[in-house]
């Protein structure tokens, strides 16, 4: 073979192996999906743009909750170079151990991302750390917002707002390490409206992970949406002076519209700041509000379950008119040989009873109920008697958690027949057994929200709106759930003797409930002394006012504290007239509940 053909024969497997690789990359480049995504994921990343969460609002318009800048100390391990750990830690008020902690994890996450070293820097302690920075390469701050509670009032209500967990991001896809999720309260209950949505940004980075330029001139960027705002159906004021009265004392406030169901005020006593958890002392308060022995973070107003005591008269009252088992002039006994009662009365009618809280009378209200003879056995009669029973109680809204929309309500317990045949076993108990109930105690619970509710079907005459606390979302108002009145079955011409009744408690001479007179003001309310043996009794009253054009409708429990005339009834007064006339006529009334104490035993 002659040099010429040999020079053919090689350029020509050159143009082979030529035109075989030119087409493998134009294959690789650009005919393959596969590979061009593999390239953009090497090249290309996409930074989250977080929303302004929505603000909080009163049904007044006063703004209780907003947001705040902190910072995060951010580090990216690479560019980190030798430092002084302990001039470093002193200057972040951050323990030297825990520093070398969080750069180890930093490092061990990613040499050339950013990790977080401390979380949530208040902007004054940030600015003094700022002036020290350029003297540690590779670290930086980060802006972010925490929520911040104007008045500190209705902790309970608001709920708190924290970083997601492990559980969270599990549950929640939209949820990624590093977001922040309501926890509690209106901030769990309404978080899709009020976290509003993420933007997104892509860039274009080298393998450093360096910013080189946006991502097609930002074509593909989505601007963050910010979250809806709620407007509340607190009123701040009447909220704040609840919590001011019930300060010293264990135990819960409720106050509700009772014509719309909107909740003007839920205390729970002892309460809190809210801006306690916010920041990055959050860790250190909640530790110590949780070890606190007087259980702070504890919502009594809706998860406290206890017997509701007198106030529970009222209900029998009603059931047993609507099922003919009395008359408004049925008159029964005060047989104390019975159950034991107090005061002078000796036979009352129906009204008299309310008013004097006569145990024996409502004792056999009940046990017509419950045992009316209609089988030949006493036993199957108080089985069937009590299912029946059950079933009108419940249409009060007892044993249930009354659509409402704050999260974690404990629905309380109205005992059935299967209740009791797991105790005592399948038809072995009568009415004897189980009488308790009759005055609002034994195996009975229910919590203040539902006190209070009781107070507004009263009001309403029959009828309820599921109680909530929000009164519109965002600036279009978002439709609410909570628009259908829930009727109990009972008659509205029953509830006249009742709220006459429960009128003459507060102003009659020698009514239980004398120390909730306000003056110009109709109140109609029921005391309750909740029976605590060894310990001393619990205090409970509800009431609303004005009678015929009923405003607000309110429970409070006092833990410890004795007779419900004595403290809840006049608490509750005191907030009545707060609401409506705005100021108080008798500062001595309001001081003497300011200096009182009850913080359990």
């Amino acid at each position: 073979m002659n040099l010429a053909n040999r020079r053919y024969i090689i350029s020509g497997i050159i143009v082979f192996f030529g035109i075989i690789f030119t087409v493998r990359l134009f294959s690789l480049q650009v005919s393959s999906d596969h590979w061009k995504a593999k390239a953009a994921e090497l090249t290309e990343e996409r930074v989250l743009i977080y929303p302004s969460r929505g603000l909080i609002y009163d049904r007044e318009g006063e703004l209780l909750v907003a947001n705040r800048a902190i910072y995060d100390l951010m580090a990216v391990p690479r560019k980190v170079q030798p430092f002084d750990t302990v001039a470093f830690s002193q200057l972040l008020k951050m323990d030297i151990h825990d520093l070398e902690d969080a750069l180890n994890k930093a490092k061990k996450y990613s040499r050339y991302k950013a990790s977080v070293i401390r979380k949530q820097i208040d902007p004054e302690d940030f600015a003094r750390i700022a002036e020290q920075l350029h003297k540690y390469p590779g670290f930086y701050g980060q802006a972010r917002t925490v929520r911040s509670y104007r008045r500190g009032v209705g902790a309970h209500v608001l709920g708190d707002y924290a970083e997601a967990g492990p559980s969270d991001i599990q549950k929640y896809p939209y949820y990624q390490s590093g977001d922040y999720i309501g926890k509690g309260g209106v901030e769990r209950t309404y978080e899709e409206d009020l976290r509003g949505r993420k933007g997104m940004r892509y860039v274009l980075v080298d393998v450093r992970n360096n910013v080189q330029e946006s991502l097609s001139e930002g074509r593909f960027d989505t601007s963050a949406v910010q979250g809806a705002d709620l407007t509340l159906t607190l009123d701040a004021d009447l909220q704040a002076y609840a919590e001011k009265l019930m300060q010293n004392k264990l135990g819960s406030v409720v106050a509700i519209e009772p014509a719309t169901g909107e909740i003007l005020s839920l205390v729970s006593s002892p309460t809190f700041d809210p801006n306690l958890l916010v920041g990055g002392k959050r860790g250190t308060n909640y530790k110590a509000l949780q070890q606190d022995s007087l259980k702070p973070l504890y919502n009594r107003a809706i998860q406290g379950q206890y017997r509701p005591g007198s106030i529970f008269k009222m209900v029998q009252s009603l059931i047993a008119l609507q099922s003919e088992a009395i008359s408004p002039a049925t008159r029964i006994p005060c047989n104390r040989g019975i159950i034991g009662c107090h005061g002078s009365h000796s036979y009352d009618d129906l009204k008299g009873a309310i008013i004097h809280s006569c145990n024996p009378y409502f004792h056999q209200v009940m046990k017509r109920m419950v045992e009316p003879g209609k089988n030949s056995s006493r036993f199957e009669d108080a089985h069937a008697g009590l299912d029946n029973w059950n079933q009108r109680i419940r249409r009060f809204g007892f044993g249930t958690n009354l659509n409402t929309d704050i999260p974690n309500v404990k629905t309380g317990n109205v005992p059935d027949a299967a209740y009791y045949d797991a105790i005592y076993g399948e038809k072995r108990w009568a009415y004897s057994t189980i009488y308790s109930l009759s005055i609002g105690e034994g195996e009975l619970l229910i919590n203040p929200l539902q006190m209070a509710n009781l107070a507004a079907i009263i009001a309403n005459r029959g009828w309820y709106m599921p109680p909530h606390v929000i009164q519109s979302i965002g600036t279009d108002g978002k439709p609410l759930a909570f628009r259908q009145p829930q009727f109990t079955g009972v008659d509205p011409e029953h509830f006249e003797v009742v709220v006459n009744a429960m009128q003459k408690v507060v102003e009659q001479t020698g009514g239980t409930a004398r120390r909730a007179r306000i003056e110009g003001v109709e109140v109609c309310g029921k005391t309750g002394t909740v029976q605590n043996d060894p310990l001393p009794d619990h205090s409970v009253f509800i009431a609303f006012a004005p009678k015929d054009d009923p405003k607000i409708a309110v429970s409070v429990y006092v833990e410890y504290s004795g007779y419900g005339g004595t403290w809840a009834a006049p608490i509750a007064s005191l907030l009545i007239e707060k609401y409506l006339n705005d100021s108080i006529a008798d500062p001595s009334k309001e001081q003497r509940i300011l200096e009182a104490e009850f913080r359990g035993i």
